[in-house]
C-alpha cells in the first residue's frame, strides 16, 4: 500500500507510531487543548484531541516527492492514505485506532459491492449527488475510466499496483484507454447507469471489496484527463481541493466547496487550509514536528538523534506512540540475475547477514523486532518460523561459506540500492554489506531518491540487472490487512512490471502463483490463511528476499493538531482524513 505501497510504497510507505499528544478538548468539540496528559501510545488506543473545530492550516512535510499526487498513480501508504482528502474511492477504512481502522466502510459507494457467481462479478451502487469540485455530477462511467487509465496504461502511469489489470475478463489484452480507438472501454466493466458498476472478474475474488479501496477507483472525468500531466490538475471528489501545485517543491489544498457532507459520513472538512513542503530536510523535519508546527507526512519516524531526545525526556516521551503497521524491512535478492539466479548464491546472502546490526541500524528494538519470515506477526496467515536460523540472529558465516561453495563460487561482487533520503535505511544497507564482507560477498551500496525508486532505478527490473543490482533495500506493508494483500504484489510473477515494479526480487514461482490464485478464491478463512503460510515457507526455501525487521514506528505528534488517531489501514500513521487545527 501502499502500498504503501503504500506502498508503501506504499510503499512505499512505512508504518508509524504516533505521538499521543496533549488531551481531548473539552466535550471533544471545541478544539481546546486541557485536561490531563495523553500517555504514550494514546492514539493506538483512541482519537487525540477529538475535535469538530474549524479553520486554520494543517502543514505537512516530507523528505523528498512522493511517487505522484495523481490517485490513479501512486503506491506509497502515505499517499493512499493522504489522498482520501481529495480523491475518493469506492470503499474506504473507518478512522478508527489500531486494527479498529481496517474495518472497511463504504465511501463513493453506497454500500459494499455485492457478490455474485461465486464472487467471480461484485456490483456498486454510487451515493446520490455526488459532484466534483466544479459542480458536475460523478458518474460510474467516471470511476470505470479511472479504473482503466491507472491499472492499464503502463506505459503512461506505472506507479500503481496492476491487480485489476491481472483479474478482469480481458484485462491482459486491453491496453488502455489513451491507445482505446473505439472509446468503449473494458467491457468486463459494465455501467449500466449512471450510479451502478459492475466487475467481472476471470476468478473468485473474496477480498474485491478491499481491493476498491484502493485510490486507483476514485472518479476521473475523462475530458479532463492529460495522462501523466493530470497530476497538476487533478479534478477533486474529496473535501478539498488543489489551489496550486508546484512539482517537487510545495501543495496546496483549500476547502472544495461542491462537496456535500449529506454524501460523505466521513468527512468533516475542518482546516481552512492544508499545505504539503516537498524535499525538506529530515532533521528539519523533526525540529517542526516537535515545535508543533507540522505533521510528518511520509510517517517515517523521526531521526535517531531525536528518537534519543524523545524517549529520554518523559514530557516528549508521553507524546510518543510505538506499533507495528502490518510491516516488513527487508532485502529484495534479485532472482534474475547472475549468480543470484541460483538459489544456494541467495542462501549465502540469507545466512550470511547479521540481523542485530541491521536491527541497531534502524534504531533498536523499539523500531523492530528481528525478521525471519516474509508475513509480519500482525497480517493473517503469519506463523512463527526461522529456515535460517542462527545464534543470536547474528549470522553463520560458516553455513553462508558452504552455501556460496555449493553455487560454484569463492566471492561475489554485486551492487545494493537504497533511498538517499533514508538515512535508517542506507544505515542499515551498510550493516549488510559488513556482514556479506566477512563471507566473500562484496556489495557496493547505490542511493537513488525515493520518489525516484521505482520508476527509475530499484524497480526498474532492465536497470536492476543492466547495472549488477543483485540486492535492494525495501519496506512493505500490505495493501489491506490480509495475506493475500501483503504478499500479492512482492511475489506473484504476474505482478512484475517494467517500471513501477514492487516485485523487485522478480520472483515468478508457479507454484506460489497457482497458491495466490487458489486463496483468493478461497471462501473459509482458516483455510484460506493456511495457505498464506505456505507461500510464505516457500519463499523462504526459495530464498528470495531476506526478512530484517518486523517495523514498528516511533513518531513524535505536535499537540497543535486535533483528531490524532493511529490506524493499522495505512501502516500505523495517522489517519489523515480530518485533522485539525487546535486553538491555541
Amino acid at each position: 500500500m501502499r502500498r504503501s505501497a503504500l506502498a508503501a510504497i506504499a510503499a512505499i510507505g512505512s508504518a508509524t507510531l504516533l505521538v499521543a499528544g496533549c488531551s481531548k478538548a473539552d466535550d471533544n468539540k471545541d478544539g481546546n487543548s486541557g485536561g490531563s496528559s495523553a500517555a504514550a501510545n494514546a492514539a493506538t488506543k483512541g482519537v487525540v484531541n477529538a475535535s469538530d473545530k474549524k479553520g486554520g492550516t494543517v502543514t505537512y512535510e516530507l523528505s523528498d516527492v512522493p511517487d505522484s499526487f495523481d490517485p490513479g498513480n501512486t503506491y506509497y501508504a502515505y499517499m493512499y492514505n493522504f489522498s482520501r482528502l481529495y480523491a475518493r474511492p469506492l470503499m474506504t477504512f473507518e478512522p478508527g485506532p489500531g486494527s479498529k481502522g481496517n474495518t472497511l466502510v463504504p465511501d463513493l459507494a453506497a454500500s459494499k459491492g455485492v457478490p455474485s457467481d461465486g464472487g467471480k462479478t461484485w456490483t456498486y451502487k454510487l451515493r446520490s449527488g455526488l459532484k466534483y469540485q466544479d459542480g458536475t455530477a460523478i458518474t460510474s462511467k467516471d470511476v470505470k475510466y479511472a479504473v482503466e487509465r491507472s491499472n492499464f496504461a503502463r506505459d503512461v502511469l506505472s506507479l500503481g499496483p496492476n491487480y485489476f489489470q491481472q483479474f478482469l475478463v480481458g484485462g491482459d489484452k486491453y491496453k488502455g484507454p489513451y491507445k482505446d480507438k473505439s472509446a468503449k472501454g473494458l467491457s468486463s466493466i459494465e455501467t449500466p447507469d449512471d450510479t451502478t458498476i459492475v466487475f467481472h472478474l476471470k476468478q473468485a475474488f473474496q477480498e474485491f471489496d478491499y481491493l476498491v479501496s484502493a485510490p486507483q477507483t476514485a472518479p476521473v472525468p475523462q475530458a479532463k484527463d492529460t495522462g501523466v500531466d493530470y497530476v497538476k490538475n487533478i479534478v477533486s471528489s474529496g473535501s478539498y481541493q488543489f489551489q496550486s501545485y508546484q512539482d517537487g517543491k510545495q501543495a496546496v489544498l483549500v476547502r472544495n466547496k461542491n462537496w456535500d457532507a449529506k454524501t460523505d459520513p466521513l468527512r468533516k472538512q475542518l482546516p481552512d487550509k492544508i499545505v504539503v513542503n516537498l524535499k525538506v530536510n529530515a532533521e528539519t523535519i523533526d525540529k517542526d514536528v516537535l515545535a508543533g508546527d507540522a505533521i510528518d507526512l511520509g510517517g517515517t519516524g523521526v531521526q535517531a538523534a531525536t528518537q534519543a531526545q524523545v524517549l529520554t525526556d518523559s514530557a516528549k516521551k508521553a507524546n510518543t506512540d510505538n506499533t507495528y503497521g502490518g510491516r516488513l524491512v527487508y532485502m529484495a535478492i534479485n532472482t534474475k540475475l547472475k549468480p543470484f539466479d541460483n538459489v544456494a548464491c541467495r542462501k549465502a546472502v540469507e545466512y550470511a547477514i547479521d540481523k542485530v546490526s541491521v536491527q541497531t541500524a534502524e534504531g533498536g528494538p523499539i523500531r523492530g523486532d528481528v525478521a525471519t519470515t516474509v508475513l509480519p506477526p500482525d497480517i493473517p496467515g503469519y506463523t512463527k518460523a526461522d529456515v535460517y536460523a542462527s545464534t543470536g540472529n547474528k549470522g553463520d558465516a560458516a553455513k553462508a561459506k558452504a552455501q556460496l561453495k555449493a553455487c560454484g563460487k569463492t566471492s561475489i561482487n554485486t551492487n545494493i540500492t537504497a533511498r538517499s533520503d533514508r538515512p535508517q535505511e542506507i544505515d542499515a544497507a551498510t550493516a549488510i554489506i559488513n556482514s556479506l564482507k566477512a563471507v566473500g560477498i562484496n556489495a557496493t551500496l547505490k542511493q537513488y531518491p525515493s520518489g525516484k525508486y521505482f520508476t527509475d532505478y530499484a524497480g526498474v527490473p532492465n536497470f536492476a540487472n543492466k547495472q549488477n543490482v543483485g540486492l535492494m533495500m525495501m519496506q512493505w506493508g500490505a495493501d489491506w490487512p490480509s495475506g493475500y494483500g501483503f504478499l500479492q504484489q512482492i511475489l506473484n510473477g504476474q505482478a512484475i512490471s517494467q517500471s513501477g515494479n514492487t516485485n523487485l526480487s522478480q520472483y515468478d514461482n508457479k507454484s506460489v502463483n497457482t497458491l495466490l490464485a487458489k486463496a483468493i478464491g478461497t471462501q473459509d478463512d482458516t483455510e484460506r490463511n493456511s495457505i498464506y503460510t505456505e507461500i510464505d515457507k516457500q519463499t523462504m526455501d526459495d530464498a528470495a528476499l531476506v526478512p530484517l525487521t518486523y517495523f514498528k514506528v516511533l513518531l513524535a505528534r505536535p499537540t497543535t493538531f486535533t483528531n490524532l488517531v493511529s490506524t493499522a489501514a495505512f501502516s500505523g500513521q495517522y489517519d489523515y482524513l480530518n485533522i485539525g487545527v487546535a486553538s491555541k
